[in-house]
């Protein structure tokens, strides 16, 4: 049976959400495509992309995406831009969708992505398509474009939880890892940290204490930002069991708070916060994550993933990784064209 790919205006959103999850339901996708990520991110920024609705003979939804269209910067002036589940507005899109791709009902995929393709060929108002998170060799990816750029490669470090159960998980880690988790230990009265779940009482106060700790750490901090504060709460209050709130105490009060998504078999952490060290020896941030895993190997989860993100405590922390992919697909127009030759002369990256 063919299929159709049409675009349309945002329907309101508790129609789009019932046709969200019900397709939700006949896929095999990732958490950042479910209706808990995507209808909080909707709601808490007010933004309304267009919606691709890839549809089966009988008008039945066979594959669903959002795509916002905006003027984004470029070297030599704006270009008309489509993102794929992302506004296309930088601060809209501090949530930084990972994992990203299109809802697509199990079986499908082929066909809804060439469907979907041929639907953004026939748009002529872009000149570049953002495709972010994706996992490499995405079929995405395979569209015509005169360039294709990959802006960033990013490694997803993670915990083999399978392996930790097998054996013990400070084993696993390096000599130098294993040592700052073992005097972070001692730090702390000679054990983990207790790890309790956030109620639905607890989530306001527990999530008011993340964004005290966080204030003044980061020079771009997105706990700043209003809408990112209510998107993290609409997630912890409407996520059921896909979303956890963990709050890590010793017998002197919080060591840190953990926010993690469950999905898949796997537990994966979107946002943290951890108290001041107490010591030169105190590693809160490596203690808690330590916990978590000791917490989701006890639960007979598969992964922890720290998700996508170069820092060094995650590299510390994994004893496996994956990578995604962060793509610019460039249609061919005399601007961009003249931006490529003078990137290569400058020796300047497109990401730059």
């Amino acid at each position: 049976m063919a299929l159709t790919a049409e675009f349309t205006r945002l329907p309101d959103l508790a129609a789009l959400g019932s046709r969200w999850q019900a397709l939700e339901a006949r896929a095999e996708s990732s958490f950042f495509l479910g209706w808990t990520w995507t209808g909080a991110w909707l709601e808490s920024y007010d933004i309304r992309p267009e919606l691709l609705a890839v549809t089966d003979g009988l008008g039945r939804d066979v594959a669903l995406a959002l795509f916002g269209h905006a003027m984004q910067p470029r070297l030599l002036g704006p270009s008309a831009t489509l993102s794929l589940n992302q506004s296309g507005n930088a601060v809209a899109d501090r949530p930084f969708v990972e994992y990203n791709g299109l809802l697509t009902a199990r079986g499908k995929e082929g066909q809804a992505i060439e469907a979907a393709l041929r639907a953004l060929q026939r748009r002529n108002d872009w000149r570049t398509l953002r495709f972010s998170g994706l996992s490499p060799g995405s079929p995405l990816l395979e569209i015509a474009a005169r360039r294709k750029t990959r802006l960033d490669l990013s490694p997803v470090y993670q915990i083999d939880l399978e392996a930790v159960r097998a054996s013990d998980y400070l084993s696993l880690l390096s000599s130098n890892s294993r040592g700052q988790i073992r005097r972070a230990i001692r730090e702390h009265g000679g054990a983990l940290p207790a790890i309790a779940v956030a109620t639905p009482a607890d989530i306001d106060p527990w999530l008011a204490e993340m964004r005290s700790l966080n204030a003044g750490r980061h020079a771009d901090n997105a706990w700043d930002d209003e809408a990112f504060c209510r998107f993290v709460a609409m997630l912890a209050a409407r996520g059921d069991d896909a979303v956890e709130l963990l709050r890590l105490t010793d017998g002197e009060g919080s060591v840190g708070f953990l926010l993690n998504f469950i999905h898949g078999g796997a537990a994966m952490n979107y946002q943290s916060a951890f108290a001041a060290p107490r010591s030169a020896k105190d590693k809160p941030g490596l203690l808690c994550h330590a916990a978590a895993v000791d917490h989701y190997a006890g639960r007979g989860l598969m992964l922890y993933s720290l998700l996508a993100g170069k820092d060094r405590y995650k590299q510390s922390l994994a004893t496996r990784q994956e990578a995604l992919e962060w793509w610019q697909i460039d249609r061919f127009s005399p601007r961009l064209e003249a931006e490529a030759i003078l990137r290569k002369i400058l020796k300047r990256p497109a990401s730059a």
